[in-house]
């Protein structure tokens, strides 16, 4: 097995990675408008808790200075200990406040921020998984989608809160440093200057290793999405036969740790190269921080300072660099965070390619006319080879029709053309003379029953699985009793210990797995649970044995009365059953008839008719 690699960037000029920033920045308040969504109070708390935060520094070291003056000047007076206790007593007070105030807004802020994350995590992930139930098929059957989705799951979550917190503390270094500045420029401009200078080439190597970080990790989506496959393949209950039976677990690891050492080895690269830059341009900024403690204790000596005032400024200079980094790292942090979100915000950019298209009022339905498909041209996104060629057919209200034809003859496209998963190149498809385009996706499919071959077997209740299939009828017991009933699946109810309530699958505690016969009822059930005018069976007895799929078919007409049944098989022993039989053959219609038609006919549905009759003689 081998792995997929990917290309190595190219280098982008200012311009590109000014545009870069400021798109990246953008972001952030984007990410504020889902933190205000998600949760308004605990915005408003964050903010007074991180305005308040920025105070405290400078209010902290006047204190201290006055502290220290006051013992000083206690000690120079030979004060009495209480009296020099006293002299102080207001500045201890005030300190004692700012630090206990300090520590309760620090405990609240943690608070704050962890219900905000809860709850901003779940709106991000409703966003993605929202934005994903709105777009059609298309998308579903791209690779590329796939990798915007998974380049805006990963850590999405985790950046969204990220650029909250390095928001707020970016805010709070800056009304500190704005303090601390005030003070030090009237003490000495030049010394505040070489402070906030010397962390400014630690900013500029963090993000240009962000951005890097950034791009390495997006390109990596394809590789990161396999990974998580192999894990599904490994761990989930419908792969583990196979990986069993065939030995394929250590072959999958395999390529999983491959792949892994690979990302690895890139990520371990790129840390190591960060790291040894910060290091080097870190020290710019001690010999700066040193160098003002040379030019302070100098000043002290010569007698322009106070021992109180030393200490003040010392802790400034101390607290005005950490600051100014602090905001510089913190606006990095969020360049790169803005990086990321930029995949989240593409993704929820994404628009559905199937609208309600057509201009102009909407034609009256005309009930005698069933589904039309009217010179239809179709071929999948990316694909060269057309599947429906001038594709021309009529279907009358409440007729039974059967689709067979071999595997890539169209077949299923027409399906997805009739529920408008897809829309045709060319020409339209019309259902009582109404183009599709005309209806919604709700309305369309409030019309449609379907059972697909690849149906879902969901880990919820008997009474959910049927019920699913008309939603906002599930609670209503009676109603998936006779849904459940006309596909059969009544009698697994009956052998349930808890019924209809009884959770399907082995997901979860107390759950009870299915054949697959089973299964296939209770997806038959589902599709009988829709009263609409329209039922599309797509292999829908491939699971069951001859004597159910007997029963299943000889009730189909009942079943289906006044319905239009569109039937997908590969077994004529079933689809004989259907008015009308339609052989498909590289997109075109190739024969159309009766059973007993075709079979006159002697062509290519008499041929596999009888291919398959001699199997059971």
């Amino acid at each position: 097995m081998s792995i997929r690699s990917h290309d190595a960037p190219k280098k982008k000029g200012w311009r590109q990675r000014l545009d870069e920033a400021r798109s990246a920045l953008s972001n952030v308040p984007r990410a504020f408008g889902l933190l205000w969504e998600a949760a308004p109070g605990g915005t408003i708390g964050l903010t007074t808790v991180t305005v308040l935060d920025a105070a405290y520094p400078a209010a902290q070291a006047w204190a201290g200075k006055m502290i220290l003056d006051g013992v000083v000047t206690a000690l120079k007076l030979h004060q009495a200990p209480m009296d020099g206790v006293k002299a102080v007593a207001p500045y201890l007070l005030l300190e004692f406040v700012l630090v206990v105030a300090k520590d309760v807004g620090g405990r609240v802020r943690q608070l704050v921020r962890e219900l905000i994350d809860l709850r901003l995590g779940y709106l991000v992930t409703g966003r993605i998984v929202r934005k994903a139930l709105t777009l059609d098929m298309r998308w579903f059957e791209d690779p590329a989608f796939y990798d915007k989705l998974q380049n805006a799951r990963r850590q999405s979550e985790y950046r969204a809160m990220a650029v909250v917190d390095n928001g707020f503390y970016a805010l709070q270094n800056a009304l500190s440093l704005v303090s601390f500045l005030a003070i030090l420029l009237i003490f000495n401009p030049w010394v505040a200057l070489a402070l906030c200078a010397a962390g400014i080439p630690a900013f500029v190597v963090q993000t240009r290793y962000s951005r890097l970080t950034f791009r390495l990790q997006t390109w990596r989506a394809p590789e990161t999405r396999e990974m998580n496959y192999i894990e599904q393949l490994l761990t989930m209950d419908d792969a583990v036969k196979e990986v069993k039976l065939f030995g394929l677990g250590d072959a999958l690891l395999k390529t999983h740790t491959e792949t892994f050492e690979r990302a690895y080895g890139e990520d371990a690269a790129l840390a190591k190269k960060r790291t040894i830059y910060g290091v080097l341009w870190g020290i710019l900024s001690i010999l700066a921080y040193y160098g003002a403690w040379v030019w302070v204790i100098a000043r002290t000596v010569a007698g322009a300072l106070t021992l109180g005032g030393m200490t003040f400024y010392l802790s400034l200079f101390s607290q005005s660099q950490g600051a100014f980094q602090g905001l510089l790292d913190n606006v990095g942090r969020l360049f790169e965070n803005g990086l990321f979100l930029k995949n989240l915000f593409d993704f929820l950019g994404l628009e559905p390619k199937i609208i309600a298209a057509v201009t102009g009022p909407r034609p009256p339905a005309d009930p005698s006319r069933g589904i039309e498909f009217e010179k239809v041209w179709f071929k999948y996104p990316n694909g060269e080879k057309w599947i429906l060629e001038d594709f021309s057919l009529k279907i009358q209200p409440g007729e039974k029709l059967a689709l067979v034809g071999e595997n890539g003859a169209g077949k299923t496209t027409l399906i997805k053309l009739l529920t408008r998963l897809y829309e045709p190149e060319r020409g339209r498809v019309l259902l009582h003379g109404v183009d599709l385009r005309h209806y919604s996706a709700e309305e369309l499919h409030r019309c449609i029953g379907a059972i697909f071959q690849d149906f879902v077997r969901y880990q919820r209740t008997l009474r959910e699985n049927i019920g699913f299939g008309a939603v906002e009828k599930a609670d209503d017991l009676e109603a998936v009793k006779f849904a459940a009933a006309r596909g059969g699946a009544d009698e697994i109810a009956l052998a349930l210990e808890h019924g209809y309530e009884t959770r399907l699958g082995r997901w979860f505690d107390e759950g009870r797995d299915l054949s697959g016969g089973q299964w296939q009822k209770v997806a038959l059930g589902r599709a009988f649970m829709r009263d609409g005018e329209v039922l599309i069976l797509d292999e829908p007895t491939s699971s069951l044995d001859a004597e159910a799929e007997a029963a299943v078919f000889s009730r189909l007409k009942e079943l289906a009365a006044g319905k239009t049944a569109l039937l997908v098989s590969h077994r004529f022993s079933t689809v004989r059953m259907a008015d009308r039989i339609l052989v498909l053959k590289n997109g075109r219609i190739e024969e159309l008839g009766s059973h007993d038609e075709l079979v006159a006919l002697g062509g290519t549905y008499a041929r596999l008719f009888e291919l398959q009759a001699r199997g059971y003689r």
